[in-house]
Order: C-alpha cells, then sequence, then structure tokens
C-alpha cells in the first residue's frame, strides 16, 4: 500500500501515462499524490547581448507553458484524492531526488521514452539518472507509439503492462 506518491509530469505522452497510473495507485490505495513539474531554463546560447529580449519572453513563455501542463496534470486528477502541486526552477533531475529525500514518498513515477542505454548516456535521461540515484522505488512507465495516439483505447493494469515490458520498478 502506498500513502504518498510522487509523480513527475512535462506534457509528453509518456508523463501522461505515468500521471495516469499514479492516479490508478492512489485511488486503490487511498493514497496522497504530489505532482511535480521544472521550468526548463532557455539554453545558454540563447543568452547574448543581442538576444537578452528573446531569452527573457522565452524564460516567461517556459513558466506559463510549465504552469498549464501542472494545472492539467491536477485538472486530471479525481476529488476524491488529495493531491499537492509543485512548480520548481530547479532542474528537473535535482528537483525529483531533492524532493523524494525531503518527502515522505512512498514511490516515485515518472514517464520514460524508453530511449536504450547508449543513447540515454549520449542524450541524458532523466528516468535512468532517478532510477540510479534515488533511494525510494521508482515506476518507470513507457508511453509506445500505437497507444500514443488513442491512450483510452487498450489501457492495461499495471500487472499485464509489466509483463509486456511497459513499466519498471526499481529495487527499493
Amino acid at each position: 500500500m502506498f500513502r504518498n506518491i510522487l509523480v513527475s509530469v512535462d506534457g509528453s505522452p509518456h508523463s501522461k501515462r505515468a500521471l495516469a497510473e499514479a492516479i490508478d495507485l492512489a485511488v486503490a490505495s487511498r493514497a496522497r499524490l504530489t505532482i511535480l513539474t521544472a521550468i526548463p531554463k532557455p539554453p545558454g546560447w540563447i543568452c547574448t547581448p543581442m538576444t537578452a529580449c528573446a531569452s527573457e519572453q522565452l524564460a516567461i513563455d517556459y513558466e506559463r507553458e510549465s504552469t498549464r501542463i501542472l494545472e492539467d496534470a491536477v485538472d486530471t486528477v479525481p476529488d476524491e484524492v488529495p493531491v499537492t502541486k509543485i512548480l520548481t526552477h530547479e532542474p528537473i533531475r535535482d528537483a525529483l531526488l531533492h524532493q523524494a529525500e525531503s518527502g515522505c514518498y512512498d514511490l516515485l513515477v515518472m514517464g520514460s521514452r524508453g530511449r536504450g542505454g547508449l543513447t540515454a548516456s549520449l542524450l541524458g535521461s532523466v528516468s535512468h539518472h532517478v532510477l540510479n540515484h534515488c533511494k525510494l522505488p521508482v515506476l518507470i512507465v513507457h508511453e509506445h507509439a500505437e497507444r500514443a495516439t488513442a491512450p483510452s483505447a487498450s489501457r492495461r493494469t499495471p500487472a499485464t503492462a509489466s509483463r509486456r515490458g511497459e513499466i519498471a520498478i526499481s529495487p527499493s
């Protein structure tokens, strides 16, 4: 039984599926849900004296979009599930690990694109980083292309999905 679940969202199909799984777990175990999203920083190359105005506007747009993603995620949570929302300026890797260490969470749920080890090491993977550094149990949820277009058409239970290789849980 889970009592306090932390879930990371970014508006992507795999994070939406992770949120759906976290909601299902929260409803089944009458748990509290904390939804976290991070505001990305504009890339460093855009922050020059000539592009300062564009950089400021991009930062405002990033914050507005992140706020919308967080509000949309909170709106999907049923009324019977207590929910806390966290919007942070920290990089998502740091924010998740900081929150996992400081909160009283039983589980961290997050989506993953499903990049392989080599691609993830070259391009970076938040889920790989968190999985390797977090002391909490971590539920990694993948969104596959065939369901990205129709997520409710073939929804599976966590037990069925794990047999199909769609969900990975870290050891605690």
